[in-house]
């Protein structure tokens, strides 16, 4: 069961996240987010007691809820092989992702701290092996989570990403490429 503490906690690193995807990750300052989640900053600093414990916060929401959905759909997933490839895929564009959250958190941390992307390389090495012991040939497997990151990094930088009919079809692709290799 969700605390009162957690939901407030929440609410603020979205209140974050916001901040940074309105107005940039320079303005992402403990007053400007007190602002935006209606809290005074003394209530901030009650959760977060700094800018670096909030970026922290940031991440570790991501990161947990993007490799929570991860494992799980793996486990349910009823052909082992190509399993965690397919899970990396649907979960990466499923709609209980917070794609805005991830490239705000990714932003305000490499920008600021960069020393706290540590945690997400840590759960990416992890995923990186998974991915090449998935019973398919493990350079096909990292193609697809390369092509995966490509299109949401060309999304979170505005790098000519391309129009959702496309990507779309891109997906498809990729779920039809490991179906084959099945």
């Amino acid at each position: 069961m969700t605390t009162k503490k957690e939901l407030k906690k929440d609410m603020i690193l979205k209140a974050a996240s916001q901040v940074v995807r309105e107005e940039g990750v320079d303005k992402l300052t403990l007053e400007a987010v007190a602002k935006q989640a209606g809290i005074s900053k003394g209530g901030l600093l009650y959760h977060f007691p700094n800018k670096e414990e909030l970026i922290l916060g940031m991440v570790e929401r991501l990161s947990n809820h993007f490799v929570g959905e991860l494992h799980e759909r793996a486990e349910h997933d009823p052909d082992p092989k190509g399993k965690w490839t397919r899970a990396y895929v649907e979960t990466s564009f499923s709609e209980e992702q917070d794609v805005d959250g991830l490239y705000t958190a990714l932003s305000a941390a490499h920008f600021t701290h960069p020393k706290m992307l540590k945690l997400l390389q840590e759960d990416y090495k992890d995923i990186q092996h998974k991915l090449e012991h998935d019973e398919l040939d493990p350079v096909r497997a990292t193609m697809v989570r390369l092509v995966v990151d490509g299109l949401w990094f060309a999304g979170m930088f505005n790098l000519a990403p391309p129009d959702a009919k496309l990507q779309k079809q891109i997906i498809e692709k990729l779920g039809n490429d490991i179906k084959e290799q099945s």
